[in-house]
């Protein structure tokens, strides 16, 4: 055990570190947001990729898989072809515009490509990251307390807390250089955990086929079992079943657009970096997201073959299935691994929490600064004291992420996706459209951003029991968040595109776009 402290210890601080040569080099606003856009491929695909995972990834996903088996691997899919097409589609133009328009932030982008000078657009975009963001950083802090509840059975709240002093203090101090270069540093962490600990895992139970065939053999009560477990479609091939599919796949939606992941490309040098930092970014995803879901399917296996569903509950502090699960990864590394490799994937899993959490903190509190002091306000300030008032508003996020995350039955994979969906639908439909097409409006905007806002919340709030929705809407709705991103997502698409084409686009936007396609370079050739 005190090998594993002393490794969790040296990493927090390097972590502390960051943040203090960061603060160094914060000049003014630019700087403390998009790192002056001065930023390369490594830096740029490493950290949207490992923002765009978090303590999902390895305590969320690797509890699906434990729980699902060969059905996660729908989300591995949907997470693919969402960052593929983000980084081949969506990242040049969009580089192309920001710079345009002397963008630092994605609200600073929609507001001054729609000509929105009554700052609609800024203000419900910071209520929307405001409510999501916050859940999102909870979830994160939930994850922080599972895992060291898991690794160093650490009372919930103490794991909580500290993951809250970290994370803010090197935020708060370093801004997003300092959160860019932890992510660098955090992204090689979880690729490294996510291929080690399956391989050793499978080691372990004598091979690929001995697992599958243990898999088909699997019971544990409350849980998918045997067969279903190898059935990506869990035996379900009914409508609801196969909507129960899409849904997952829809995940990969949020790539294409989350305010959280593309202020990383207003941070880059030039639009030749996003080119080569596509290859990269897409080979991490396949990477992680497979070897979580591979994690969880080798750990039910273990689990079941060392009779420790007991042990995970004892790690988790709780007799809910739904959130023992997820400590999967900490009762591999415990079982696996010597303990100063134990130490190591503690930082990884720390990694996975932090690498977003800090990214999250950093958005809101553009939001809330740039968007609604700055520029809906119009209140002057200089530079320090935007910092500081930035700096204020992280802190406080902290404290309302921190009173969220107290429960240590939380699910993270159930809180992460009620806030990926709500900014999913949000932003991106308005946000794709607003690249390829010209006739977009500010009306269209606002409307499709309400829609995608409010179905989020209505339809993750459990209303399974009233009558009519049961009786008309769909017999098969629970109220989960992944069943949400369809009709939020799409509805939100649909009712921009009609709403734009009864009002009036922006003059320039025409040559404006012309022009940003003239310089969006060919990552093919």
């Amino acid at each position: 055990m005190s090998m594993r402290i002393g490794i969790t210890v040296l990493y927090f601080l390097l972590l502390f570190g960051l943040g203090l040569w960061a603060s160094r080099r914060v000049r003014n606003m630019k700087d403390y947001y998009v790192a002056g856009k001065g930023l390369g491929y490594w830096l740029v695909s490493f950290s949207s990729r490992a923002t765009g995972e978090s303590g999902w990834l390895l305590l969320g996903l690797t509890g699906f898989g434990f729980a699902f088996g060969m059905h996660g691997f729908w989300v591995v899919l949907g997470e693919m072809m969402g960052v593929t097409l983000c980084w081949v589609f969506l990242t040049q133009r969009f580089k192309v515009l920001t710079d345009h328009y002397d963008c630092i932030t994605v609200t600073d982008y929609l507001s001054d490509r729609l000509g929105d000078s009554k700052h609609v657009i800024r203000l419900l975009a910071t209520l929307a990251l405001v409510v999501f963001i916050t859940a999102y950083v909870a979830a994160q802090f939930t994850a922080c307390g599972k895992a060291f509840s898991g690794f160093f059975e650490i009372e919930h709240i103490y794991g909580v807390l500290i993951g809250v002093v970290i994370v803010g203090f090197y935020t708060i101090a370093g801004g997003f250089l300092a959160v860019v270069w932890s992510d660098l540093i955090q992204g090689l962490l979880m690729l490294l955990g996510l291929v080690a600990i399956p391989v050793v895992a499978l080691i372990t139970i004598g091979g690929p086929a001995e697992m599958i065939s243990a898999l088909g053999q699997s019971h544990t009560d409350g849980l998918t079992n045997g067969a279903s477990l190898l059935d990506p479609w869990m035996g379900d091939s009914s409508a609801v079943g196969i909507m129960g599919v899409v849904s997952l796949v829809a995940i990969g939606l949020g790539f294409l657009g989350s305010p959280q992941l593309f202020v990383r490309f207003i941070s880059v040098k030039n639009v030749e970096e996003l080119g080569k930092g596509s290859l990269v970014a897409t080979l991490f995803t396949l990477i992680t997201d497979a070897g979580a879901v591979l994690t969880g399917m080798c750990g039910r296996v273990l689990v079941e073959q060392n009779g420790a569903m007991g042990t995970l509950k004892e790690m988790a502090g709780t007799n809910e299935i739904a959130s023992a699960k997820e400590q999967i990864l900490p009762y591999l590394s415990n079982l696996l691994f010597p303990e100063i490799l134990t130490g190591v994937l503690v930082a990884i899993v720390l990694a996975a929490i932090m690498s977003t959490a800090d990214s999250l903190l950093i958005l809101v509190s553009s939001a809330v600064v740039r968007d609604v002091w700055q520029r809906t306000l119009g209140v002057q300030m200089s530079d320090t004291q935007a910092r500081n008032r930035a700096r204020l508003v992280t802190a406080s996020v902290c404290g309302l992420a921190f009173a969220l995350a107290l429960d240590p039955d939380g699910v993270v994979f159930s809180l992460v996706l009620f806030a990926w969906t709500g900014i999913t639908a949000t932003f991106c439909p308005v946000l794709i459209l607003s690249l390829f097409w010209s006739g977009l409006t500010r009306a269209g905007a606002v409307v499709g951003m309400c829609w995608g806002m409010t179905m989020s919340i209505i339809w993750t709030v459990p209303v399974n029991d009233i009558p009519w929705v049961k009786t008309y809407l769909w017999s098969g709705f629970s109220g989960s968040a992944e069943e949400a991103m369809i009709p939020a997502f799409f509805g939100a698409l649909i009712l921009t595109r009609i709403v734009s084409l009864l009002t009036t686009p922006p003059p320039e936007a025409r040559a404006v776009l012309a022009q940003a396609e003239s310089q969006v370079v060919d990552i093919w050739r």
